[in-house]
């Protein structure tokens, strides 16, 4: 009997047309990318959001790994043409790489995407596990994706191609912007990804942007921060997502315990073992069971834990299920003790919990968000005398040096 993770494509013609909705019709260039997607391990990526529990917020926010990947896709075959046209020298081989290298870039992303990270494998980031299934595809592949893997881990020649995939100024982050923008309805996301893309450039093997690409960038660097706030940490989105953490925290407190609870068996080996505690990377059987995991898994259970005799578990559930958020305050100063503890006396009395488990009602959390780093490769401007500056140095917009510090604000979610 075939294993149900390998796939082994027979189709001839792999240079399908896929119809996106923010750029239209998609071709893949190379046709391994086609076997790639078809594989299951991103298939699954199908199954994961891309926002996590932004949907509760903003309904049209249904969209997908599986969406944006392909997105990411098409800006890296877009830049990677444009600086062609350029002469910069990128052989077939290495344009190839450089293009699995970006479809792969999430495909080690848990349920609900970064909402989960570091709860169901502890220690383990996204990236990690991404090598990871990149690794064994390679193997599956017989060696094929070698470039794709130097280019994503940073260790290959030619350091611009690592940068289209992960740099303050990359594909993935290009695509994300736009994609969420448009499914959120988020205005402030719009960025000009085409025009980025054509003033993109390679200096002293690292990718910079052309002196008048300038306001280009500083709207992408101003659009990353307005969607961090206005999306990604908007704070009735965080509300539903410490919600999903502390359902996650109860069951596995309970499964400590010996309790069995449902869960789908892919669900159930995270929840009863300690994975990715070794080293801080998967087993191969860890990584198998990994690879079945999606946010049906999660949500299924969910659904069945609302009648779960721990009334804990049974409560955050419903209110899960029934989008009976936690109601969330936001401000620059951290919550005190005193203050912490006189909204659990509160809630314990009017819910009728035990203080010693009001900390799943009442809780306090740090935002942070962090809309530009040049502290390590910034984002080169290359002016036409040859020479390249931070984009920071170079704009006349007074706000994009403060865009450079992280800005930090504190959150209690508490049950009214």
């Amino acid at each position: 009997m075939r294993n149900s993770l390998t796939f082994a494509p027979i189709l001839l013609n792999k240079k399908k047309n896929i119809n996106d909705p923010l750029y239209g019709f998609l071709t893949l260039p190379y046709d391994i990318l086609f076997d790639l997607i078809e594989h299951p391990y991103f298939q699954r990526l199908r199954r994961i959001r891309q926002l996590g529990m932004s949907h509760l917020v903003f309904p049209g926010a249904n969209h997908t790994r599986f969406h944006h990947a392909l997105g990411a896709l098409f800006l890296m075959n877009e830049a990677l043409k444009n600086l062609l046209s350029k002469g910069v020298e990128i052989s077939e081989e290495e344009a190839e790489g450089a293009c699995i290298a970006i479809l792969l870039h999430d495909i080690g992303h848990g349920p609900f995407s970064h909402t989960l990270e570091h709860t169901i494998v502890k220690g383990v980031h996204h990236e990690d596990i991404s090598l990871a299934m990149m690794e064994s595809l390679n193997r599956e592949f017989k060696g094929k994706l070698s470039i794709a893997i130097q280019i994503f881990q940073d260790t290959y020649s030619k350091k611009f191609l690592h940068q289209l995939v992960s740099s303050q100024l990359d594909m993935d982050r290009l695509d994300y912007l736009r994609r969420d923008s448009f499914y959120t309805g988020v205005s402030e996301g719009v960025v000009s990804s085409d025009r980025i893309i054509k003033m993109l450039h390679v200096k002293d093997d690292n990718l910079v942007v052309e002196e008048k690409g300038i306001y280009s960038i500083e709207k992408f660097i101003i659009a990353r921060r307005l969607m961090y706030w206005q999306v990604y940490l908007h704070k009735t989105v965080v509300a539903a997502e410490e919600l999903l953490l502390k359902i996650l925290e109860r069951a596995k407190e309970l499964a400590g315990q010996g309790q069995e609870l449902f869960c789908t068996p892919a669900f159930h080996f995270f929840l009863y073992n300690e994975a990715g505690r070794q080293d801080n990377v998967l087993s191969d059987k860890e990584l198998e069971m990994f690879s079945l995991l999606d946010d049906n898994d999660i949500m299924s259970s969910i659904k069945v834990w609302m009648n779960h005799p721990d009334p804990v578990l049974s409560t955050l559930c419903y209110k899960m299920i029934h989008r009976q958020l936690p109601k969330i305050q936001v401000q620059k100063s951290a919550f005190t003790k005193e203050q912490v503890k006189e909204e659990q006396e509160k809630v314990a009395k009017r819910l009728n919990v035990p203080l010693d488990e009001i900390h799943y009602f009442v809780y306090t959390g740090k935002l942070e968000n962090n809309a530009y780093d040049s502290s390590t490769r910034g984002i080169g401007l290359l002016l036409k005398s040859g020479e390249v500056i931070d984009i920071a140095e170079a704009s006349d917009n007074y706000n994009l040096n403060a865009l450079k510090q992280s800005v930090r604000k504190h959150f209690l979610c508490s049950y009214k």
